[in-house]
Parts: structure tokens; C-alpha cells; sequence
């Protein structure tokens, strides 16, 4: 379970009571996630998501985190939306966590991904890169290249006891990867984490968009990579091209890719897959003794970044030749 922070009663009753949403009903830790603590909140005016944020979200980053999510809800994308307490904020400490509520999203995320998944989530991830255009503020991508730089630093000592060999063929592909990776790519706001289970879906159609705590700014094209790696893998480990085609093809519709886009996905996907193969990593070496969460497996990336350095041509994903 996603819960790092337990919070008693006394606490969760003196917090909500700076918010104008009624009496706590009921407040149960949700299973899914891995970053931070959440909570399925009820009270007497409705149902929200209190989170307490934890491990990598730094304190200074969240009011952008917050202020995306209430932009993004403006120009119409489904995805929550902070709730303002008493004094006006939306940010503020929860036993000594930073914390927010957040409004609730109907829908269900999807266990089993279906072509029909991949091509509304296609669609959906190009709206919100045309949505994320007027926003005034930007944030690094702490998770790019000096990220991984820095993870793989505090992993390679004990890396091959995931797997022999495994830190020596992290090194040579983060200088490969430092030697090729491009600068001149069209860029805005990305999410930069959406998983299946921080899409949400009624029937075959998007209801929303959640976690936006790794949001920055970056190449669109690397959010399309990693949507590829999540969405478009087998549990066989083999790559979906049918599924490709048809999470590019509707993302196109919606925002077209330039040529240099496109040539630059492989190298892009390589870069998604170092990037989660390096964080669930240093998850499993790094473990909180008696922590909830069990770390994924960080080779199931190692296999994707494999297929991406194989890939010879942008057909691989499905584009015409």
C-alpha cells in the first residue's frame, strides 16, 4: 500500500478542519501509487484524495505541481484540482509532511490495455501538451540526463546483485546516451509519468488525468516515449506495434511531429527506459526497512531498453516507411 505516513485521527480531524468540506467520514489509505502517501478522503460534503508528499517531491516544487493542475483544469483537461482551505491555501503540513486534498475523479484505471486504451491515451496526452501552453511557469526535468547520472551513481556498486553485469551496461548506455541525446526538439510541459494507472478511463474514453508530481518541462516527444514504454509492452515483454500505431496516430491528429521528432524516438524511449529502470533500481537497493510499498522489478525496463537500442528505424513504433 502507497502509505508512508500513517495519520491519526486527532490530526486528520484538527487538518480538514481548516477546509470548509464538512466532518471526515471516512479516510483509507489507497494501494496504488509508490511516490507518497494517499488517502481516499470522505466527508460529509463529498469524496477527495489527501496526499502527503514524500520521498522525491521536493517541498519547493509543489506549488508549480499545484498550479499546473488548476491551469490544466482551465483549459479543459480532466484532471483534479487543488481545494483551497479557510485562509486561501491549498498547501500547507500534515504530521509533518507537506500535504494537500485534492478533488476526486470518477473512472477506473485499466488493468488489461486495450488498442482502444492507447489510442484515447494518445489523444489525451496531445490536448494536455496543447493545454500546458499558456502556462508562465517552468520546472527542469530533474529526472533526465544528470538524474539518471545521479541514481546510477548511488546504484553501481551494488547493481549486479539485481543482475551480473547489469552496472557495466548502465554505464555504457548513460554515455551513449549523454553523447547523442538531442537539444533542439519542440518543448512545453510535460506529465512525464503516465502510467495506465494515472489515466483514468468510463467505458473506452479518458476521465482523467492524474499525478502530476513529475510534471516539467521537456520535450513532448519524450512524453510520448515513455507513454511507449508503458502502455505498449506485453507482459511477455514483447512490443505491441499495433498499439504504437495507434497512441502516435491519434496523439497526431491532435498535434502533428515534425520529422526530427519522430527520428528522435528511439533514442527518446532508450532515455524512458534507463530513466524508470534507474528509480525502481535504486528503489530496490534502497529500501525502507518495513515499508508498505514492494519496489517493481527494475529488469522489466532493462528488457525494454534493449528492444529501443535495437530499433533501426521509427517504423519499428508503427510510422509508415
Amino acid at each position: 500500500m502507497a502509505v508512508y505516513t500513517d495519520v491519526p485521527d486527532e490530526e486528520l480531524r484538527a487538518f480538514i478542519a481548516e477546509y470548509a468540506i464538512g466532518e471526515v467520514v471516512s479516510c483509507k489509505g489507497i494501494a496504488e501509487g509508490v511516490e507518497n502517501s494517499n488517502y481516499l478522503l470522505r466527508t460529509e460534503n463529498g469524496t477527495y484524495i489527501l496526499t502527503l508528499y514524500e520521498k522525491r517531491v521536493a517541498p519547493a516544487d509543489l506549488p508549480f505541481f499545484l498550479a499546473l493542475m488548476e491551469h490544466l483544469a482551465k483549459q479543459g483537461i480532466p484532471c483534479p484540482t487543488p481545494i483551497h482551505g479557510r485562509d486561501g491555501g491549498a498547501l500547507r503540513k500534515l504530521c509533518g509532511r507537506p500535504a494537500a486534498i485534492i478533488s476526486f475523479l470518477d473512472g477506473m484505471w485499466p488493468r488489461r490495455i486495450h488498442p482502444y486504451h492507447c489510442a484515447g491515451l494518445g489523444g489525451a496526452l496531445a490536448q494536455l501538451h496543447h493545454a500546458g501552453a499558456g502556462f508562465p511557469s517552468n520546472r527542469a526535468n530533474d529526472l533526465s540526463l544528470t538524474g539518471w547520472e545521479r541514481l546510477y551513481g548511488a546504484c553501481a556498486v551494488r547493481a549486479d546483485e539485481i543482475k551480473a553485469g547489469l552496472a557495466e551496461e548502465l554505464r555504457t548506455e548513460l554515455a551513449e546516451l549523454r553523447r547523442l541525446w538531442p537539444h533542439e526538439l519542440p518543448r512545453g510541459i510535460i506529465h512525464a509519468d503516465l502510467f495506465p494507472d494515472n489515466v483514468f478511463f468510463r467505458n473506452e474514453s479518458v476521465s482523467g488525468l492524474i499525478d502530476f508530481y513529475f510534471a516539467c518541462t521537456d520535450f513532448f516527444a519524450y512524453d510520448l516515449a515513455i507513454c511507449l514504454n508503458a502502455w505498449c509492452f506485453e507482459s511477455d515483454g514483447s512490443f505491441n506495434v499495433t498499439k504504437a500505431k495507434l497512441l502516435l496516430a491519434k496523439y497526431r491528429t491532435v498535434r502533428p511531429l515534425s520529422n526530427a521528432e519522430i527520428e528522435a524516438l528511439p533514442l527518446l524511449a532508450r532515455g524512458s527506459a534507463i530513466r524508470f529502470l534507474l528509480t525502481r533500481l535504486y528503489d530496490r537497493l534502497h529500501q525502507a526497512p518495513g515499508a508498505f510499498v514492494r519496489p517493481k522489478d527494475p529488469l522489466e525496463y532493462l528488457q525494454k531498453l534493449r528492444f529501443h537500442r535495437g530499433v533501426t528505424s521509427p517504423t519499428a513504433y508503427g510510422f509508415d516507411s
